[in-house]
């Protein structure tokens, strides 16, 4: 591994995860970016679900695939697939071709179009943190939690709306993804630069 992939042009040391390509790119341009639009988060719902029991690199690297195979994560069709689009999706290797977790996929675009019914996705989420990103000052990963309060009760309210693959782990990786929390070491350059990011 090279050390130039691990830090910046001035020396600063990126957050240690990202290490390769395309980690590296997602580190520097999305991770932890607040996200409010609702067709995104939708994505980010999904894409960390169907990381649950593989790397955040394997989803990543199959993320274009996943695009292409759910519609370009548009709800409405997702919510509409039947058994000859499961097939479908099983037999792409693209994707991770996990039955519960495509099955998954689908009954979350009918529950993500049910809460847009009452508000939009992006007001839903934000608000279990307040509508501001929750600014954390971890000077090490082994300082960074898996889940919170937070983390908590946003997966709690998920299940009982009926989304399936929503467990804490997963939300709280779904809020450092979506810039819900700031979760860069102090010491990467990213930090400062997200540490003023607002609703």
């Amino acid at each position: 591994m090279s050390s130039r992939n691990l830090r910046y042009p001035l020396g600063m040391p990126r957050c240690p995860w990202a290490t390769s390509e395309p980690a590296i790119a997602y580190h520097d341009k999305e991770w932890g970016v607040p996200v409010h639009d609702d067709r995104k988060l939708f994505e980010f719902l999904i894409l960390e679900g169907a990381q649950a029991g593989l790397s955040w690199i394997t989803i990543l690297k199959k993320r274009e695939n996943y695009r292409k195979a759910f519609s370009g994560f548009n709800a409405e069709k997702i919510a509409r697939y039947g058994a000859r689009d499961v097939n479908r999706l099983l037999g792409d290797a693209g994707i991770v071709r996990n039955r519960l977790k495509i099955a998954a996929t689908i009954q979350n675009a009918k529950m993500f179009l049910a809460v847009r019914e009452q508000m939009t996705f992006d007001d839903y989420l934000w608000s279990f943190v307040g509508g501001k990103t929750i600014q954390n000052r971890w000077r090490t990963m082994a300082q960074v939690p898996a889940r919170t309060a937070e983390s908590d009760a946003m997966s709690h309210d998920l299940f009982r709306h009926g989304f399936k693959f929503v467990g804490s782990t997963i939300c709280y990786a779904l809020m450092q993804a979506t810039g819900m929390v700031n979760d860069h070491l102090v010491t990467c350059p990213r930090h400062a630069k997200l540490g003023s990011a607002t609703k």
